[in-house]
């Protein structure tokens, strides 16, 4: 089989800088609270694993998250050293009262290239029952202006869970009038505090899905779904490959093709556990007693996510295998086995024995 793409290094390295936030989300992974862990990674150690991480070729983008990332003193200094590494740097703050605009301007005169956000219902009141804090939405709504004002690129995150679903399409409506820069649409994982939450059906996510690449042929920003890899599915089989307005669309996507938990992607807790997903939270090591590369590279867990012929159940069958894969972390919440199939994919294979039990 030829060399995987992304075995050498992730695309995007993920940093949980802490867990510490002042919202209460109710599909929080980290399950936040206020106050800072006593074992979070030091400056120095933070120092240390932004060194380390310069050994990956070619060098991958870092996230900056939480938690809320505001939270800890040393966030800046560290954003400095990727910034002077060279690294792309991206933060994703929460919508509190201290994402001031001093603080999204202070972003953008560090280096930082993209601010996301989470905007989870196109009112306050739909986004403020999900975030559980009063306020958020305004807030994050002046975040937004005030990262607009100095030309600092915006992603949107949406949660996708039955509680925010029948809101989705009117939230991107919402981002069509701000002019925000990317929308992320992120399907419910249960794990943390979004085991409460209700999950949608696999009939509602294929239609939802189809649904974002309708609206992708004419929304002004680009559209990603996170843990709904089966959108590049959908894509392929949606699109009118002769028309080149859907070619450039299709292209957006396609940037996507074979980025899933542990290829493309690696985790760093607040603690420094080594993940292949802030979703798949299975830790691999730890960054004060391994280097993170050589556990990207080698870990016989992330090796194995990045091998698509080892997936089991329709999804090792499915032609589609190596540009989705399914969402590892899905499968791992709900059957224990990471390699296991997705199950909200409702994709019937034609190599799948049981195509034709479709509910």
């Amino acid at each position: 089989m030829p060399e995987h793409r992304f075995a050498n290094a992730p695309l995007l390295v993920y940093w949980e800088v802490t867990r510490a936030c002042d919202l209460a989300c109710r599909h929080c992974r980290a399950e936040a609270m206020p106050a800072r862990h006593p074992d979070e990674l030091t400056t120095d150690e933070g120092f240390r694993l932004l060194d380390a991480l310069t050994a990956f070729r070619p060098q991958p983008h870092i996230v900056f998250t939480g938690g809320d990332p505001l939270k800890r003193p040393d966030l800046f200094a560290w954003i400095e050293r990727a910034v002077a590494l060279g690294f792309r740097t991206a933060i994703t703050p929460s919508g509190t009262y201290a994402l001031t605009r001093e603080v999204v301007h202070r972003f953008k005169a560090a280096g930082v290239w993209m601010m996301a956000v989470s905007v989870d219902g196109s009112t306050a009141e739909r986004h403020d029952a999900i975030r559980q804090v009063p306020g958020s939405f305004d807030q994050t709504m002046r975040a937004i202006c005030w990262a607009q004002e100095i030309n600092l690129p915006i992603q949107v995150n949406t949660l996708v869970c039955a509680e925010t679903y029948d809101d989705v399409p009117a939230v991107g409506r919402l981002l069509v009038e701000l002019g925000v820069s990317r929308w992320s649409v992120f399907f419910l994982v249960p794990t943390g505090r979004g085991r409460v939450l209700g999950d949608i059906s696999p009939h509602q996510a294929e239609t939802l899905l189809t649904w974002l690449y309708t609206f992708s042929r004419t929304a002004p920003f680009d559209i990603k779904t996170t843990e709904a890899h089966h959108y590049r599915r959908i894509a392929l089989q949606q699109s009118d490959r002769q028309d080149p307005a859907q070619r450039e669309r299709l292209a957006v996507v396609r940037r996507g093709f074979t980025i899933r938990d542990g290829a493309g992607i690696m985790f760093i807790s607040h603690v420094g556990e080594i993940y292949p997903a802030g979703f798949l939270p299975v830790p691999v090591g730890n960054v004060r007693t391994h280097d993170p590369v050589a556990v990207y590279r080698a870990d016989p867990l992330f090796v194995a996510l990045r091998d698509p012929d080892r997936f089991r159940g329709k999804c090792g069958l499915c032609e589609y295998r190596i540009v989705c894969g399914g969402s590892r972390a899905r499968a791992y919440a709900l059957t224990g086995d990471p390699l296991e199939s997705d199950p909200l994919c409702l994709y019937q294979p034609p190599a799948w024995p049981e195509r034709s039990a479709v509910a």
